[in-house]
């Protein structure tokens, strides 16, 4: 299996080649996608990711694609049109609904600068509602290595420190794959490239 993989916010292409890697080692063969979010539009993201699904596509092999983080939602956002579409979908600690966090810090301008169009996008509700869904089948892996507790923004609920694990899912009967593990680094940890792995197949 092909499979592009899709960095986070405030990441780049590097970040996950070390998974890459691993899927490699694993038989499956993989390139990576990158863009820098403080500078490009998600629009004008979303349209060179585009041009490399379809590139893909068109080769004729079975392909499969991952996002971390905001990596999962430009690829649902990509991938509308692109046929044939990937044989499975992937994301990694990606808010398919609105974080609580980017609705707290929206306005703060540290977080403006550092995120852009796209860091913005992640405190509206209206841009989610828009998102369209895979079309194709798909696994969550969340994070649980949060803090939870009276001091914490997600209170009692299970979160990797950024995403709660309410917050991955696109409807009330997904059942993310949950990993005690943060978000920033949980495209490294073993037991998510295991999940991973099992994914894909």
């Amino acid at each position: 299996m092909h499979v592009l993989l899709v960095h986070g916010l405030g990441r780049t292409a590097l970040s996950v080649s070390g998974l890459a890697r691993h899927l490699r080692s694993a038989g499956h063969s993989t390139e990576t996608f990158g863009y820098v979010g403080a500078l490009e539009s998600f629009s004008r993201i979303c349209e060179r990711l585009h041009v490399r699904l379809e590139r893909i596509a068109g080769s004729g092999q079975a392909y499969a694609v991952l996002g971390h983080s905001l990596g999962g939602l430009l690829l649902r956002a990509a991938l509308s049109g692109v046929q044939p579409q990937p044989e499975h979908v992937v994301m990694l600690g990606t808010p398919n609904r609105p974080p609580r966090l980017a609705r707290r810090f929206r306005t703060w301008w540290p977080f403006r600068i550092t995120s852009g169009d796209s860091g913005h996008r992640l405190g509206d509700p209206e841009f989610f509602a828009a998102l369209p869904r895979p079309a194709v089948p798909y696994t969550i892996i969340a994070g649980t290595g949060g803090y939870r507790g009276r001091r914490s923004p997600f209170g009692a609920e299970e979160n990797d420190w950024i995403v709660g694990v309410s917050e991955t899912m696109m409807t009330d009967a997904d059942e993310p794959v949950l990993v005690a593990v943060g978000h920033t680094f949980m495209m490294s940890n073993r037991a998510v490239r295991a999940a991973v792995l099992r994914a894909l197949g």
